[in-house]
């Protein structure tokens, strides 16, 4: 398993048989008493200058504490946020021990530690020679209350889902093409209640999904497209989730600079994620039927390849001229929001890695969020409670015109001009969401869009439970936001 297992002790972590200790600590004030059970604990942290920071670790020594202890501070304001992360950054820092123990030095509820070790428990199989030292495979979380079945079962399937994301978008493209990844998604939900269709290049082309088969033409892998149902008996509202699985984008025939074709794997992010979220709202059994379209390619030049010029013919029967080879990720969900609208459902959620602009727009933290603004409003609602930053842009209605092709119905790209380039792309996908009924002035279907090209992949040092490398956000926010969902 790539991440830890953990449960509930309610035994002092001191007197555990724990092969290590790990203390969350807030902010210290100077002079303060030592906790209970923890004589000697405060002289310790001030010797090495510890102060209970946010993102602080630390080992030390205390006298009469025979199992290696280390602190992981809280800051000053020890929430639900702020314990997840600081257990997160102590079990990706408190590595070579099989079990740790960890207790917070505050009241402190369960799920939110058990998550963040979890989260930061989680390693890679990688394919080095030596590989470095292990971080713990048990995790015992001592708390001021037994935790929930509910919650037990929360922790384990949120810390699953964004593992498998992880898995498999670090997995080389090489072993992870449209056909693997498909074979991926039916494996990951083998015995849950889950139906899953493929269709393979003969049935999407039999089926008309021109934009997915575009994309995937040029290259010796097919493209595949996944759907997956879970329907629950009891089920109250209907989600569709919508990914973008490019598993591996050179650019095509617009082809990309070296530099910038590095780490390209990681473009079938949003994919995993939906089919992550899938999983997990299974295993958690929450009452809100979910159907996700994972729309899978390879983005590869060859002789087949699509052309800037060339005019593709969607699933809904929009015709697209592309003229940029590179805006892929938005003809492959055309496909899946078309795909998704025949259905009906009461929201449309769609995560694809799409622009490089929303990196320039709001950096590596923020999730770029679009769509309706009802639809919104419960999205970044669900983030600020998952404690996942979010921030929602505009579908400028001045922008509209520029979607005009002089041959077909849209065009893919601006060519030589960069503004607004991830609102563009946002508009372009609005045009492929359906209507609530078959009227064509009824309403079109709530909607939401995110845009995680910024946040999907951690360049820069670790922090939290998050390391560097893929982080698999917007997972928690997803399962609260489907959390909400079946409570209306």
């Amino acid at each position: 398993m790539p991440f830890p297992s953990v449960a509930y002790t309610d035994a002092p972590v001191r007197e555990s048989d724990a092969d290590a200790i790990l203390l969350i600590v807030p902010t210290l004030s100077e002079g303060a008493p030592d906790p209970d059970g923890w004589d000697g604990l405060g002289a310790a942290l001030t010797a090495v200058g510890f102060t209970g920071a946010t993102g602080s670790f630390q080992r030390v020594h205390v006298p009469g504490v025979q199992t290696p202890l280390a602190v992981a501070g809280a800051g000053t304001d020890p929430g639900e946020a702020a314990l997840r992360d600081a257990a997160g950054v102590g079990l990706r820092q408190l590595t070579g021990f099989a079990h740790v123990a960890v207790e917070a030095l505050v009241d402190a509820p369960w799920r939110p530690i058990a998550e963040g070790a979890a989260l930061g428990g989680y390693r890679f199989a990688d394919y080095k020679k030596k590989s470095p030292k292990a971080r713990a495979a048990r995790v015992s979380v001592a708390a001021s209350a037994e935790p929930s079945e509910a919650d037990t079962a929360a922790v384990v399937a949120i810390a699953g889902a964004v593992a498998l994301v992880k898995d498999l978008v670090t997995t080389p493209a090489e072993w992870l093409g449209p056909a693997d990844f498909a074979d991926a998604a039916v494996k990951a939900v083998e015995g849950l209640p889950v139906d899953v269709e493929v269709l393979d290049e003969a049935a999407l082309r039999d089926g008309g999904y021109g934009g997915i088969l575009g994309v995937g033409q040029g290259s010796d892998r097919p493209p595949r497209l996944v759907r997956l149902d879970y329907s629950p008996a009891d089920a109250v509202r209907h989600v569709a989730l919508v990914g973008k699985g490019i598993t591996f984008d050179t650019g095509g025939l617009s082809l990309k600079p070296a530099a910038s074709m590095v780490g390209m794997k990681y473009d079938m992010c949003g994919a995993a994620t939906v089919l992550a979220v899938l999983k997990a709202a299974a295993e958690m059994q929450l009452p809100v039927r979910l159907s996700a379209w994972l729309c899978i390619a390879d983005n590869m030049p060859s002789g087949r390849a699509t052309r800037p010029g060339d005019v593709l013919r969607t699933l809904d029967g929009t015709t697209v001229e592309v003229l940029n080879t590179d805006a892929e990720g938005r003809l492959v969900l055309a496909d899946g929001l078309a795909a998704a609208s025949r259905e009906k459902p009461d929201l449309i959620v769609d995560v694809a890695t799409l622009t490089g602009a929303i990196t320039v727009a709001l950096g590596n933290r923020h999730t770029g969020v679009m769509g309706d603004d009802a639809a919104v409003a419960a999205y970044l609602a669900a983030a600020g409670r998952a404690a996942e930053l979010a921030w929602q842009l505009p579908l400028p209605d001045h922008m509209v015109d520029d979607l005009d092709s002089p041959i077909a119905d849209l065009q893919n790209a601006k060519i030589g001009d960069p503004a607004g380039g991830s609102l563009f792309a946002g508009l372009f996908l609005r045009h492929f969401v359906g209507r609530v009924s078959e009227d064509a002035d009824a309403a079109r279907i709530p909607w939401v869009h995110l845009d995680i090209a910024g946040v999907g992949m951690n360049k820069s040092a670790p922090f939290g439970y998050t390391d560097k490398g893929v982080t698999g956000a917007t997972v928690r926010s997803l399962v609260e936001l489907l959390a909400a969902e079946a409570a209306r």
